[in-house]
């Protein structure tokens, strides 16, 4: 008989745990170092005995890599500017160097326009010194910084217009495409504001492996040469109607960015979603799970990255069906009166992927991707299955959720007390079906920010 109490804790010991372990002031630390005047970053060596040194933070992880940056260069640090979240902020003290900002988040407000005003202030001055910048990018910086490429755009404009992207199912390399065409921050337009002055980048990525120049929409990086079409972009997703009309007419007049410079120009991915998969899985096999670690299901739109994970934990559980192992080797307590060295019948298996379903929003309810799909795999798993889908920024959508935990029992004790998961579906209110079982994953902006997390694990225990 299947133990599911003791699956749930597995599962969200797993996320806690690779939570821990997706630190952006460890990751930084691991890659910086000061030996007498010479920073090393990577592989860049370079004698800062006479140069001013600014920094500009941007993003859900920005805080922590600020806080690095403080400790790490001291009275050497000459300032910089920060827009990030409320957890950024409540979590690690900065010096007075810095000019903080609550940015907004998932749109952008009054103060990511006033982030964007100090940062330019701050690369002028930083220009004309020739100094080094460092910029600290992370997930979230698209909406906590911005400012639009010309006069005839409003703020109410900006917001419109994120609001659309992120909710008509595009990519984020489609939603980026055009979010570069309207904002004189994006793609490269925040750096290229100080052409003369030496320039690394250190990202906290929150999208797919390898395309690091789209984390907050690469404010400091040239897009990707097979970036997507602006124009066809809202013509695939039928915004060209509902964007405002200032927003659509710089779309159709976009040009690209021509910079260039002798100057230093690097950049170093911290983090990424495949360190999360990596820590998830070190984490469960620690356990005496089997694991196996589904890459490719990834960013796929909803329904079919469902069905593509149903299947293939059925695969994994019948490719390691009657397996027995040791209950404690398998990380779990053995009940009251049973031998520590009892077998349990079957294997405990955990799959394990992470990147973004594309999730178009249905209705006007509250949830996110990680809310949906957890609802939507609750319909398919088998007896004695339990699945966690949450965000590692601990926000999911519109919600207070990272996202929620499903098991078999899952659609049944919702159908007891009158819940009907295709209406919650159709409403896109996931969030609310999941505070009505108890059943939300809630911890709070994380202050890191490497995409989602999902743990299917599948095994039975004697008891």
């Amino acid at each position: 008989m299947t133990n599911l109490t003791q699956l749930r804790i597995a599962a969200r010991e797993i996320f806690d745990e690779t939570l821990r372990a997706l630190d952006p002031l460890a990751a930084l630390r691991e890659v910086a170092s000061m030996k007498g005047t010479t920073l090393r970053i990577g592989e860049i060596s370079i004698d800062v005995r006479e140069r001013k040194i600014y920094s500009i933070a941007l993003g859900k992880a920005a805080r922590r890599m600020a806080a690095e940056i403080d400790q790490l260069l001291g009275d050497r640090f000459s300032g910089g500017v920060i827009a990030s979240n409320d957890s950024g902020f409540t979590a690690t003290r900065l010096s007075s160097r810095w000019v903080a900002f609550l940015g907004g988040h998932p749109e952008p407000d009054e103060s990511s326009l006033a982030a964007a005003r100090a940062s330019f202030q701050l690369l002028q001055r930083a220009n004309e010194e020739r100094a080094l910048v460092i910029f600290l990018i992370s997930g979230g910086g698209s909406a906590m910084i911005e400012w639009p490429v010309n006069e005839t755009i409003s703020l109410d404009d900006l917001k419109a217009a994120n609001h659309l992207l992120v909710s008509c199912g595009a990519s984020i390399s489609e939603i980026n495409s055009v979010r570069r065409a309207f904002s004189a921050v994006k793609g490269g337009k925040l750096a290229a504001r100080a052409p003369d002055c030496d320039q690394i980048t250190l990202i906290v990525s929150d999208v797919p492996d390898g395309e690091e120049r789209n984390v907050a929409s690469g404010p400091t990086l040239a897009p990707p040469s097979d970036a997507p079409d602006p124009r066809e972009v809202i013509d695939r997703y039928n915004l060209r109607t509902r964007l405002p009309a200032a927003i659509v007419q710089v779309i159709e007049n976009a040009q690209p960015l021509n910079s260039s410079s002798d100057a230093i120009r690097e950049h170093l991915v911290l983090l990424s979603n495949s360190d999360a998969r990596q820590a998830a899985a070190n984490v469960a096999r620690q356990r005496g799970f089997i694991i196996e670690t589904a890459a490719d299901v990834s960013d796929l739109p909803i329904e079919e990255g469902c069905e593509l994970l149903i299947k293939r934990l059925e695969a994994l559980c019948a490719k390691h069906r009657n397996a027995p192992r040791n209950r404690l080797a398998a990380g779990l307590v053995p009940p009251v009166g049973t031998s520590a060295d009892s077998k349990h019948s079957d294997s405990i298996v955990c799959l394990i992927s992470g990147g973004e379903f594309a999730c178009p929003v249905q209705g006007s309810g509250t949830g996110g991707r990680n809310l949906e799909t957890a609802l939507r795999l609750s319909r398919s798993i088998s007896f004695g299955t339990v699945a966690l889908c949450a965000g590692t920024d601990g926000i999911d959508g519109n919600s207070p959720a990272a996202g929620a935990i499903v098991d078999s029992t899952t659609v049944d004790r919702a159908t007891a007390i009158g819940l009907d998961v295709e209406d919650f579906l159709r409403r896109s209110d996931s969030y609310s079906f999941f505070v009505a079982l108890g059943d939300v994953i809630a911890t709070g902006p994380t202050g890191t920010n490497v995409r989602d997390l999902r743990i299917l694990i599948a095994g039975s225990v004697l008891i």
